[in-house]
């Protein structure tokens, strides 16, 4: 083949290209369709208002199970292996320093954005809550979306068994660990 032959192959291809281009914004601009203002058809007993900002913090708001119920079987030891996903990040002996994240002796019941020498987010800083147990729960969860801003970068853990067992290994690792029941 020659080098004519293959600029007749290549012009061929562009134009057909342009031509399929071409013709999609032609019947764009003749057949032009203005989306409507209201809806075509409506459906009686829907409302079509836009939420209000109560209702959408509502709907953001986590619904969960109370964790507390579950506390009570949990499994310190398998909440320790859980944990070693959370080691990389954070340490649980007392006294330890801190990683990536902050060290999480005594966290149960303790003050959020508490740990010494640690450089928390705005965000978990404005949070200003106690670490309960349900706390705990919702921020195990899903922590991006319980505490909006905040710079974990774990993306939660789906099973209550799996919170709960976490969370009483963490309530292990006090001083004065609260009762679970």
């Amino acid at each position: 083949m020659d080098s004519f032959e293959f600029n007749k192959i290549a012009a061929a291809v562009l134009v057909t290209i342009l031509l399929i281009i071409g013709i999609k914004e032609i019947s764009d601009i003749i057949f032009h369709v203005e989306k409507p203002q209201q809806s075509a058809y409506k459906i009686a007993g829907v409302d079509l208002k836009t939420e209000t900002n109560s209702e959408t913090t509502k709907k953001d708001e986590l619904q969960l199970n109370l964790i507390t119920p579950l506390l009570a079987s949990a499994s310190i030891d398998e909440g320790a292996n859980l944990f070693k996903r959370c080691a990389a990040c954070h340490v649980v002996e007392k006294g330890g320093a801190n990683k990536v994240g902050p060290g999480l002796w005594n966290i149960v019941n303790n003050k959020s954005a508490a740990s010494e020498g640690y450089k928390y987010s705005a965000a978990l800083q404005a949070y200003g809550k106690n670490w309960t147990f349900e706390a705990l729960n919702k921020f195990l969860y899903k922590p991006t979306q319980y505490i909006k801003g905040n710079k974990m970068g774990f993306a939660g853990l789906n099973k209550e068994s799996d919170r709960a067992n976490i969370i009483a290994f963490l309530n292990s690792k006090s001083d004065s660990p609260a009762p679970l029941k």
